[in-house]
């Protein structure tokens, strides 16, 4: 089945069909760099990444384009704040979140425009609209006329008398005063003489936040985009106003299809700093594996909210989120079943078709499901499920083969391999090293209770001398004093192991 998205401008579920066939153009609205990215951005993020992985995965090309705003009055705000020059703060949290989502598991975009390295595309934009008569100066500052383009709200399904002054986002009093119609916006904002600006024909100053994304991804995806994705929170006015001014100035569609993914939100309420609920991706890196954020990300359909439980002790301070346990006990379930099958030694994997199970069907038809739940609007919570079939899978496979001395079918395991392989490449899970990322879990869990994971290393050492010295009760005695901290150990032929009870 070939992929099918939501269209947000048509309200319905349409096959995704790039104008040029196998390359899809995409565009994703990135942040502004003020401040440390929150979860909301991680769970943008996330959604997209899959939909790019989901897409080369199934053999198409993918474009694809993610913004950096680097110039907005937010920034001004939080530089002067800090008495730091805001080129500055803003390089310093732009370094900030690509680390950030990285770390989550997300690819790095094709291309990644900064809009302070795209003046001179964002004037020649305004001046196209200003010559068109779809755009005025005023004092300084230039505004879009929504009456010059008929089409205004429908993306967003509202009609110019719906708007109220303001709602276009970012401006002051002064710039409403001076607009013709309530619900134009901003393309241009003059600079007071001791705020930063740049020249142009209108005097200096600094563009208005939405002409930049119009500018940025015409300019790296040419004219019409296949894609154009975001949060929910930016159908309006954000998208609502890039396809005015882009299809003003071009007259052609600015983009085929407009993908939004739904809020995070803590107690059923939307995730915000003046709520006091807001949690940065960075809060939770040194309480969970990165990868079990991205997991938890995807329990959820795209375009649904994703609601946060907490946990608070007496005195109302956060205590826990059991999601994010449950998320990161599911990554240390994949890891854990990808280092048991690699776990099995060369010698017995076996060319012998006796050997051979129901596995490669059971896992080759759990991977395509995935493959379609994906093509399903990106049906992300139904994919992990048939994450869960293949470790189900996997598992009885190598029970079998420990039952039969041992010794595995070399299809059998390489069917296991190609399930793993596909996990990887459309959801982004499971592509690092077993053992580092079941050893950071352990050692995290230790750590929680008040366990070091060096002490119970030189114990086990110690333990180790004791039993070549044949000392057998101080080996269990050592034994038995982990075990009363949480400390349980594991003996094998390869050496001793320990997880936390």
């Amino acid at each position: 089945m070939a992929l099918r998205l939501h269209n947000t401008l048509s309200g319905k579920k349409e096959p995704f069909t790039p104008r040029e066939p196998e390359h899809a153009r995409i565009y994703v609205c990135g942040p502004t760099v003020y401040d440390y990215a929150h979860l909301g951005h991680a769970r943008s993020n996330i959604v997209y990444d899959v939909l790019v992985r989901h897409l080369r995965a199934s053999g198409m090309r993918v474009t694809f384009v993610r913004n950096v705003t680097d110039v907005d009055d937010k920034i001004l705000k939080r530089a002067a704040e800090r008495g730091e020059p805001p080129s500055a703060l803003a390089a310093r949290f732009t370094d900030a979140y690509q680390e950030d989502m990285r770390r989550l598991c997300n690819l790095d975009p094709d291309v990644e425009p900064k809009v302070s390295e795209h003046f001179d595309t964002i004037v020649d934009l305004i001046a196209r609209l200003v010559d068109g008569g779809h755009a005025y100066a005023a004092d300084g500052d230039v505004y879009f006329s929504v009456e010059s383009f008929p089409e205004y709200g429908k993306l967003s399904h509202r009609n110019l008398d719906q708007l109220e002054a303001g709602a276009s986002g970012r401006l002051d009093a002064g710039q409403t005063a001076r607009k013709r119609h309530p619900a134009d916006f901003a393309l241009w904002k003059g600079a007071a003489d001791d705020e930063p600006g740049w020249p142009s024909p209108w005097g200096r100053g600094r563009p208005g936040w939405h002409i930049e994304c119009s500018a940025m991804s015409m300019a790296h995806l040419g004219e019409t985009l296949d894609l154009h994705g975001g949060g929910l929170d930016l159908v309006f006015p954000h998208h609502e106003n890039e396809i005015a001014q882009s299809e003003a100035a071009t007259g052609v569609p600015f983009a085929t299809c407009w993908m939004h993914n739904g809020f995070v939100e803590v107690d059923k309420e939307k995730m915000s700093k003046s709520l006091g609920n807001f949690f940065t991706a960075r809060d939770l890196f040194d309480r969970f594996e990165p990868e079990a954020i991205r997991y938890f990300m995807l329990t959820v359909h795209y375009r649904a909210p994703l609601n946060l439980d907490w946990t608070l002790d007496d005195a109302g301070h956060v205590t826990g989120f059991p999601q994010f346990d449950e998320a990161e006990r599911r990554v240390e379930y994949l890891y854990g079943t990808m280092r048991r099958l690699e776990s099995i030694p060369p010698e017995r994997v076996v060319d012998d078709p006796a050997r051979a199970t129901a596995a490669q069907p059971e896992l080759a038809a759990a991977s395509d499901r995935l493959r379609a739940a994906l093509d399903d609007d990106l049906n992300m919570p139904v994919a992990l499920a048939r994450v869960g079939e293949v470790l189900r899978a996997v598992n009885e496979l190598c029970d079998g083969a420990a039952r039969k001395k041992g010794k595995i079918a070399r299809a059998d395991r390489d069917a296991a391999r190609a399930a793993f392989t596909a996990i990887g490449a459309h959801l982004g899970l499971g592509l690092d090293r077993p053992d580092e990322v079941l050893r950071r879990i352990r050692d995290r869990r230790a750590l929680a209770r008040g366990v070091d994971p060096q002490e119970v290393e030189e114990r086990i050492l110690e333990r180790k001398r004791a039993r070549a010295a044949r000392d057998f009760a101080a080996a269990d005695a050592v034994r038995d004093a982990l075990a009363a901290r949480g400390v349980e150990l594991h003996d094998s032929p390869a050496g001793t192991t320990w997880s936390m009870l």
